[in-house]
């Protein structure tokens, strides 16, 4: 067994709203390539399992993990698909060291959203075949009845919403992987109809496509490989009730456990006084209000008043989504996850360019698979 894992190569492709003339493996191949060259491994000599996540439905193939060995150099190697988000695969990388079946392990996630031409009604194929789905509740009327809701619990505004998007989407013009850069008002924030009030367009992340490809590696391979692995003090993970009748609507205890997890292996308290900046999904722009109270960060009902003060921004006390999350890198489907944990690891490194913050020592990267799913995990690290 291995008490410690560590992240020690990284590698990405893509961030693009369209990629008409590349192919997901082409995105993968590259991420792969980059990976590989950071971590100073073959991967058909050193890397003994690799995991990709996907979903079938969106993939429109069955049994995906047969279509990556390639591109990812895993020809004749353990390969398996987590039909999950990026950070489940992440967590599955992290159980094979710690468990002592592998000491490298191969992470990968990809999104060719632009290819999926029925995007909506695949994503509708998540909800309860008897009760939910003959209604034809699409994903932004479920995600606009628990944003009403989370504003009528907390008394969070629409206007402390709106400054997670000029937030994130401001943070994104310092980052060149991200797409959906702009300099936004409030006002401009809320133009326009809603999606599904009190939801409105600008609070919803545009898909994107890319991959990303991480190299895990247990403590004694990380150490001899790698001049600066990226150590994983704690990675936790829950899924609470899919169906929209038996959930809780009031909090998100699958975030509040998978952080507890996280933060027992992690030996974290207060995770306030031990992070120094987060990656959270900001799928829609209230998931990030919502995340940061139930990863411990503040109080129920506090996220806005703190997003309205400007602590969560790159100069405040916890800077959150550097990158521009979602919102301006791109929703990357299942791949989501691995972009916040990407983040996360250049911060760490010294290597997040324009964006980098000062003097982080431990960072948090949270995902959140999506409408109707209570599905999500954590991961804390470290240098």
């Amino acid at each position: 067994m291995s008490e410690r894992v560590a992240i020690i190569g990284v590698g990405w492709a893509g961030y693009r709203p369209v990629s008409p003339e590349v192919s997901y493996k082409e995105w993968m191949y590259e991420a792969a390539v980059k990976a590989y060259a950071d971590a100073g491994v073959d991967p058909r000599r050193d890397v003994d399992s690799f995991v990709t996540v996907a979903e079938d439905f969106i993939e429109g193939t069955s049994i995906f993990d047969e279509y990556v060995p390639d591109q990812l150099g895993a020809a004749l190697k353990p390969v398996h698909t987590i039909g999950g988000d990026g950070l489940h695969g992440l967590a599955t990388g992290y159980m094979l060291i710690r468990t002592g079946l592998a000491n490298l392990v191969v992470v990968e996630g990809h999104s060719k959203a632009s290819n999926v031409l029925t995007l909506p009604e695949i994503t509708a194929y998540a909800q309860d075949p008897v009760l939910n789905r003959p209604l034809g509740l699409n994903t932004e009327f479920v995600a606009g009845l628990e944003m009403n809701r989370y504003l009528f619990e907390t008394g969070t505004s629409l206007e402390q919403c709106a400054a997670v998007v000029v937030k994130n989407r401001r943070n994104a013009l310092r980052n060149p992987l991200a797409p959906y850069g702009a300099d936004l008002t409030l006002d401009e924030a809320l133009e326009g109809p809603p999606l599904a009030w009190p939801l409105y367009h600008r609070h919803k992340s545009k898909h994107a496509d890319g991959a990303i490809v991480m190299v895990l590696a247990s403590g004694e391979r990380a150490e001899v490989l790698s001049h600066q692995p990226i150590w994983i003090l704690g990675m936790g993970w829950c899924n609470c009730a899919p169906s929209l009748e038996s959930r809780d609507w009031n909090e998100l205890r699958y975030i509040r456990k998978a952080a507890n997890m996280a933060y027992q292996q992690a030996g974290i308290v207060q995770p306030n006084l031990v992070i120094d900046f987060a990656e959270i999904d900001d799928t829609y722009a209230y998931k990030e209000l919502q995340h940061l109270e139930a990863l411990g960060f503040c109080r129920v009902g506090e996220a806005g008043y703190l997003t309205e003060e400007g602590a969560t921004e790159p100069e405040g006390e916890l800077p959150v989504n550097v990158s521009g999350g979602s919102l301006g890198m791109g929703n990357l489907l299942d791949a989501s996850g691995l972009a916040r944990a990407l983040e996360v690891v250049l911060q760490l490194r010294g290597e997040a360019g324009s964006r980098q913050l000062e003097e982080v020592e431990v960072g948090l990267a949270q995902s959140w698979r999506g409408v109707p799913t209570t599905s999500g995990a954590v991961a804390v690290m470290s240098h």
